[in-house]
């Protein structure tokens, strides 16, 4: 049993255990009467009546009360008689059963794991319901997950972000309708999987960010709605605005967050993942329809409660969670997202960066070469909100970008065939652009392995493609070993220096230059080529004189057998002769020294010095 007191139990909301019993306590401004009636008291309807006081709060204290011991709230009102799961439930048997008592306690065995830094995290979206192998057997989602750990440290990613683990409505779902918002998901592996998981996921060395929802709740299974039994215009009630407020892409069902009660319920929501999870960070989906009625920028359609709500989250969140990360998924470039609280802004650290995704997925999924935007690809490459890219994650896949209506990039290049040389070499040109480039870079499940068709929340992962396609997933490993600097010689990929020196739209060449602060071992060059045409002594001006050590080649016929392995080795960069120089220019794309490159079609070449 939890060593809380009696006396503090009585300030928490929802089953809170105490040495002695279990204090309950809900909110049901409108009820006549509460009465909270379980297996500890055979179901009785009015054994334990519960006591109400200022705000509409109703409190009880029942001795003796088990962890593990399933309860429900019976409210009167009028004529009605509700039998209500609790909305601070920990954990429920189901999202239409019965909420259970459950002890907060867990010993996370000095668990003090930091995040690194942003400009050292790579990311790994994952759906806990289709990530596991399907050869596992009948073990929970959060033990079948932890046997992949190995795996992942092997990639190379260091922070895993998890789809929704809230208590949703049936047996599989994305997890973007959640029942029982306080409740991980029991057909995961309730609360005590998720701790696990968690410990086990910072002593492997991974930070662990979770997905919460606070746009919409439900809509279906869900105990909120008309909780008390009031509500206006047929509506949600108590947690929901009874208005035109109220209407989302997904129900009626958007939270009133100029509702102090509610205000605190999501509030504590997004702290109980930092506290009692002990999760890095969470990711707030579509924050857009939290500070807007509407899909739009609009500012008639804003929502001024949910922008405070979001600021206040924010800066709680500094205050007693520092280091913890806050994402933004809003989806409309708007730089005020990642603004200080006190600027104005909602105080997110980063947000997920639109104007990255869609032009490199337009770019390597276009058919015709003439078609490709160069101009799309550098604005891709050089976005960053407030002057700092880190401010940004960057992807070429995303549970989004790979369902409603879009697939998986390499299916998305080649629907009938999506295993191609041209869908494996322009996905994976897509996915050295999100590693190369400066922001947070993420990945989405499956996509090192070339996982084709679109994702679906009832069809596990193809863990045999990995084996199959094992030279693309080194291909991303030796990527993301890069873009973290593990070797010590591109520093400048963890770096916000870059210059895209050389756009050439008529051959499809761009190249562009990263640095951190500069010099050898932190300068880098990246040299992309977008056609399928291979160039051969290809002239690019370079940051230094000097031997540039090429670091990797997509083109390696080591990553797939079909590969050509064109690309030039090391290459010395000389200073440019004047003399030899047409019309007598003494630099190439602004810098003084040049070399001559081979690069095969769709590829990227790395180059950098040593130190």
């Amino acid at each position: 049993m939890s060593t809380v007191t009696a006396k503090s139990a009585r300030s928490g909301m929802g089953a809170i255990p105490y040495d002695g019993g279990v204090a309950f306590r809900v909110w049901a401004p409108h009820a006549e009467a509460v009465f909270v009636t379980g297996s500890f008291n055979d179901w009785s309807p009015d054994s334990h009546p519960m006591a109400k006081s200022d705000g509409g709060y109703w409190y009880t204290d029942v001795p003796a009360v088990p962890i593990g011991a399933e309860y429900r709230y019976r409210l009167v009102n009028g004529d009605q008689v509700l039998l209500r799961i609790d909305p601070y439930a920990r954990q429920v048997t189901n999202s239409v059963g019965n909420a259970v008592v459950h002890d907060p306690h867990f010993d996370w065995a000095g668990d003090d794991f930091r995040l690194p830094p942003v400009n050292e995290m790579v990311i790994y979206e994952m759906h806990l319901g289709t990530f596991h192998d399907i050869e596992t057997g009948n073990l929970d989602k959060f033990t079948e997950t932890l046997q992949k750990l190995d795996y992942l440290k092997r990639l190379g990613v260091n922070v895993i972000e998890l789809m929704p683990l809230a208590e949703f409505g049936g047996f599989t779902s994305w997890g973007y309708n959640p029942a029982c918002v306080f409740a991980v998901e029991s057909d995961y592996g309730g609360p005590l999987g998720f701790k696990r998981f968690v410990r086990a996921a910072h002593q492997a060395g991974f930070g662990v960010i979770l997905d919460v929802v606070y746009n919409h709740f439900g809509p279906s299974d869900l105990d909120l709605w008309q909780f008390d039994g009031w509500s206006e215009n047929g509506q949600g009630g108590i947690y929901f605005y009874n208005d035109w407020r109220a209407a989302t892409p997904w129900g009626l069902t958007r939270p009133d967050y100029g509702r102090p009660e509610v205000r605190q319920f999501i509030r504590d929501n997004a702290l109980m993942w930092l506290d009692e999870y002990h999760v890095d960070g969470l990711r707030c989906d579509m924050s857009l329809y939290i500070r807007s009625v509407r899909g739009d920028n609009d500012p008639g359609a804003e929502l001024p409660d949910g922008w405070a709500l979001m600021g206040a989250i924010s800066r709680e969140v500094g205050e007693r969670f520092p280091g913890r990360l806050l994402i933004a998924e809003d989806l409309r470039n708007d730089h005020r997202i990642t603004l200080p609280v006190d600027q104005g802004g909602t105080g997110f650290a980063a947000q997920w960066a639109a104007c990255f995704v869609h032009p490199i997925r337009a770019a390597v999924i276009t058919p015709s070469d003439e078609q490709r935007s160069l101009a799309g690809v550098r604005g891709a490459i050089e976005g960053r909100y407030n002057d700092d890219p880190f401010q940004r994650v960057i992807y070429s896949e995303s549970h989004d970008e790979v369902a409603n209506g879009k697939a998986r990039v390499a299916s998305e290049i080649d629907p009938q065939n999506p295993a191609s040389w041209a869908a494996q070499k322009r996905s994976t040109l897509a996915a050295a652009l999100v590693l190369t480039s400066p922001g947070i870079p993420m990945l989405f499940q499956g996509q090192e392995f070339l996982e084709d068709g679109w994702f679906e929340d009832t069809v596990p992962l193809d863990w045999d493609k990995s084996d199959e396609f094992s030279g693309l997933v080194r291909m991303y490993r030796d990527l993301i070993r890069l873009r973290l600097n593990r070797a010590g010689v591109t520093r400048g990929l963890t770096g916000s220096g870059l210059n895209t020196f050389h756009q050439n739209q008529a051959d499809n060449m761009l190249a562009f230059h990263r640095w951190h602060q500069g010099g050898q071992g932190d300068d880098v060059v990246v040299i992309v080529n977008l056609s399928h045409q291979p160039r051969e002594n290809y002239e690019l001006g370079f940051p230094a004189a000097g031997s540039w050590k090429l670091r990797l080649n997509s083109d390696w016929n080591g990553y797939s057998r079909g590969f050509g392995n064109q690309a030039s080795a090391d290459v010395v960069v000389e200073p440019r002769n004047p003399a030899e120089s047409q019309g007598g220019a003494t630099s190439r794309d602004g810098f003084p020294a040049s070399a001559t490159i081979r690069i095969g079609p769709y590829s990227v070449l790395i180059y950098s010095q040593d130190p």
